[in-house]
């Protein structure tokens, strides 16, 4: 069920980046709510907020040690609660999808824009909520054993 959510973020970060390089133009935008959501096309060569631009090796390596560790611990992480596994499932299907932008451009598609944040994607999202979820996770199995 895990590889399939891991899948399942992939390919929707994979076809929403290719809607978004089919159908505009790098650096235009096109506003859903005017002046506070707008879908804007552009290449982040750093991380998130844009830090480390143009580490591209740093941030390959980077993605590929942290999937090859999530496949060496498999078995510990089985045993872990379920919204931990869902979070590293989540983690790991976004790792994947920037992983993929990377090795193929050089730099990661974002396209999610609000304005007061950052430009962002599908596999941003997914790494999020998966991180929030393991950091829950992990300060509810530490407040029932206190």
């Amino acid at each position: 069920m895990l590889t399939l959510l891991i899948i399942a973020i992939v390919v929707l970060d994979q076809m929403t980046k290719f809607a978004v390089v089919s159908n505009m133009n790098l650096g235009s935008s096109i506003p859903i709510v005017q002046d506070f959501f707008h879908l804007t096309y552009i290449l982040n060569a750093g991380a998130a907020f844009g830090i480390l631009e143009n580490s591209r090796y740093f941030f390959v390596g980077t993605a590929i040690i942290v999937l090859l560790g999530l496949i060496f611990f498999r078995k510990f992480i089985a045993s872990e609660p379920f919204s931990v596994r869902i979070g590293i499932a989540l983690f790991a299907g976004g790792t994947l999808g920037n992983l993929i932008d990377r090795i193929r451009l050089g730099m990661v598609i974002d396209f999610f824009d609000f304005r007061i944040w950052p430009i962002f994607n599908i596999a941003d999202i997914a790494i999020c909520v998966g991180v929030g979820l393991i950091i829950w996770s992990t300060l509810l199995t530490e407040m029932k054993t206190k």
